[in-house]
């Protein structure tokens, strides 16, 4: 079940699974699928503890997004028809499956370039997805734009297709096919969490007993 509501200026796009058998797609059919944090409004805070004290709003807000993403009961599939960048890389390899936009866009981390150090999250989620520490230092200390084709070999995209339509429809199916399995949430996410154990311990989020289900 999915709920958006609007406080003032803010959207609250609230997402509950009360049947297994569920799975999300996120898409954007725009040249950023995220750009990530917003550089000029903290360069417009008046100082420098100013401005670290925006980016540090920004990521504070950001973690429990990321949290709740790799929460979330069921399957998960971003739909990458642009770029994506910074905090938006980090975004989209929250979820399980990214597929990528292959004639267009990059992914990448720009943080070393602007001087910027990379909140713990952001490590520990990138180390988790990027398949070798190789890779890994090549994004993070080299701030190398990632093309769809490299995203493939490094791991961090499952699958690449021709146009952002069909970026989308792809990403589409593979939810469908996914929510199909009917896999019970609840076990869905704690082998998620087992996957990624340092990445749920930054965030905070515990383990729990999976529970096992016999068939008579």
């Amino acid at each position: 079940m999915c709920t958006l509501e609007k406080r003032g200026s803010v959207f609250i796009l609230t997402l509950t699974s009360e049947d297994d058998g569920s799975a999300l797609v996120t898409a954007a059919q725009c040249r950023f699928l995220c750009n990530g944090f917003d550089f000029r409004w903290a360069q417009v805070a008046g100082s420098q503890a100013g401005a670290r004290g925006r980016l540090r709003r920004m990521s504070n807000s950001l973690r429990p997004v990321v949290a709740a993403l790799f929460s979330l009961p069921m399957p998960t599939v971003a739909a990458v028809s642009g770029h994506v960048a910074a905090a938006g890389a980090v975004l989209a390899m929250a979820h399980d499956y990214v597929l990528m936009r292959s004639n267009r866009g990059v992914q990448y981390m720009p943080k070393v370039d602007l001087g910027i150090t990379l909140p713990d999250y952001f490590t520990v989620v990138a180390r988790a997805k990027i398949r070798s520490a190789a890779a890994a230092r090549d994004v993070l200390l080299r701030g190398l734009k990632v093309r769809a084709a490299e995203a493939v070999e490094m791991g961090i995209v499952h699958s690449t297709h021709d146009s952002s339509e069909s970026t989308v429809e792809a990403a589409m199916r593979l939810g469908e096919e996914l929510a199909g399995r009917k896999w019970v949430g609840d076990v869905y996410v704690e082998i998620r969490k087992s996957l990624y154990p340092q990445v749920f311990g930054v965030l905070g989020l515990t383990l729990k007993p999976i529970y096992s289900i016999s068939y008579y």
